[in-house]
């Protein structure tokens, strides 16, 4: 892969903007996946990735402690689509002098801090490629053309500086991730500070709570994975504070990763899902859902229900735990006390009482997920193009534009906010390997190589 570092536009010579054959928006692990399936196929193109962050992080907000991936390490970014590719997670572990001592864990889930690690790793191989701390302000098709658009034209901007940066690119692949979910009566106060989303948990805890033997009043909103890992990573970190988890669920609930159902996220099921009618999809969806959504994984459910069970042991009123699980608690605001902490306004989500909390608390934590529409307001200027205007994805990812508005050769491509189309798969790490391939197939078909002459280990 080859390309050069973009220089800024000189507004005085009007200097043209370097070309790409492909910008990539976002340098997270899909955009790594396709740079890896780049490199091993051998194909030699122009090629940009612009990152907002200032260097490459994954999931920095919950890089926890004894955290580990919910997936196999075999789901990395290369062994799905090519075991022989130099960026396999088992060939990291080699180049880390580790791989002895991991096969003697005895385990398919790394610690999630080795997996980003690993990807860091991959990210290094291609440092020259990418251009960190620039945020993506719009993408719109190339002014002043004849016939079909064959060319799109990438506004970012310095996240220190706010000195403005175009390139252009024949293709352009939006993998912006997602932007921080709120509950509806918190999400018009994301600037609160006593509010912290799961995605700044790690660095703004510490940050918020400077005495770890204080005895702070915390609560946490949410019935997943994050919600569950903040709610037992606090207690070991505040010992003398009073937590406190509102999950709007009966019950906090297992994730389901047993074989059968686990297949749902083979590469082939994508084609599968795809083809369903939309109706069907939902359905397949909702289904599903307890995969990954809004549920935890049983050891941790294991963990803390005996962390509860050690409190019954020595208090038979669980109003007076310090570590408390309240289900049936639909948050819809808040108030201020005396001392500006956050007193929590609910309901009962089984018989719509309204609820306000006795207390107010230091800080609040959401692990609430994510919402992945950050595309539709990057890709503004190039909505008039879209067949009907909205973002009909094509099977292989591309943008479905109006017939003769986009050369065959031009294209805008998403992902991961194709839930709705390519199913649960498309927001996870489970198949990225074999999506990078196809989408480096899909862009550039005329130098599809065989994958068996990839790197070797």
């Amino acid at each position: 892969m080859q390309s050069r570092r973009t220089g800024r536009i000189d507004q005085a010579s009007q200097t043209e903007p370097e070309h790409y054959d492909l910008v990539c928006i976002g340098f997270g692990p899909a955009s790594l996946a396709i740079a890896i399936a780049l490199h091993d196929s051998g194909i030699k193109r122009r090629v940009l990735y612009i990152e907002r962050q200032r260097k490459f992080v994954w999931h920095a907000g919950m890089l926890l402690p004894h955290a580990r991936m919910q997936i196999s390490f075999l789901k990395d970014l290369a062994t799905l689509r090519d075991p022989t590719s130099r960026f396999t997670f088992v060939n990291y572990l080699k180049s880390q002098d580790r791989l002895v001592a991991f096969t003697n864990l005895s385990t398919f889930l790394p610690l999630r801090e080795e997996y980003n690690d690993y990807m860091t790793w991959c990210a290094g191989h291609f440092a020259d490629n990418v251009q960190y701390g620039q945020e993506t302000v719009s993408v719109s098709p190339e002014e002043d053309q004849r016939g079909p658009v064959r060319s799109w034209r990438v506004l970012s901007k310095d996240v220190a500086t706010s000195e403005t940066n175009v390139v252009t690119a024949s293709h352009v692949i939006l993998a912006v991730g997602g932007k921080p979910k709120l509950p509806p009566g918190l999400s018009s106060n994301i600037s609160e500070p006593r509010i912290v989303h799961s995605s700044a948990y790690a660095r703004e805890a510490p940050r918020l709570l400077k005495e770890e033997n204080k005895a702070y009043n915390l609560a946490v909103i949410g019935g997943g994975q994050s919600a569950a890992e903040i709610f037992n990573d606090l207690q070991s970190r505040y010992p003398k504070s009073t937590i406190t988890l509102y999950t709007a669920a009966s019950a906090l609930k297992p994730s389901d990763d047993s074989p059968f159902v686990n297949e749902v996220f083979n590469p082939e099921r994508v084609d599968t899902f795809y083809n369903l009618p939309e109706q069907a999809q939902q359905k397949a969806i909702l289904s599903d859902k307890a995969t990954n959504y809004g549920v935890v994984r049983p050891e941790l459910l294991d963990r803390l229900y005996e962390t509860m069970y050690h409190q019954r042991l020595h208090q038979p009123n669980e109003s007076k735990w310090q570590f408390r699980i309240e289900p049936w608690r639909e948050i819809i605001g808040y108030d201020r006390d005396p001392d500006s902490r956050l007193r929590l306004r609910m309901k009962d989500s089984r018989y719509g009482e309204l609820i306000t909390t006795n207390m107010g608390f230091d800080l609040v934590f959401v692990g609430t997920g994510y919402e992945r529409n950050a595309h539709e307001a990057i890709l503004k200027p190039a909505r008039d193009l879209l067949e009907e205007g909205k973002f009909f994805v094509e099977r292989n990812y591309r943008l479905r534009f109006r017939d003769g508005a986009v050369a065959d050769d031009c294209g805008l491509w998403l992902q991961g906010c194709c839930q709705d189309t390519h199913g649960l798969s498309d927001t996870l790490l489970s198949i990225l390997a074999v999506r990078g391939g196809e989408m480096v197939d899909s862009i550039f078909p005329e130098q599809k190589q065989n994958r068996n002459s990839s790197s070797k280990l």
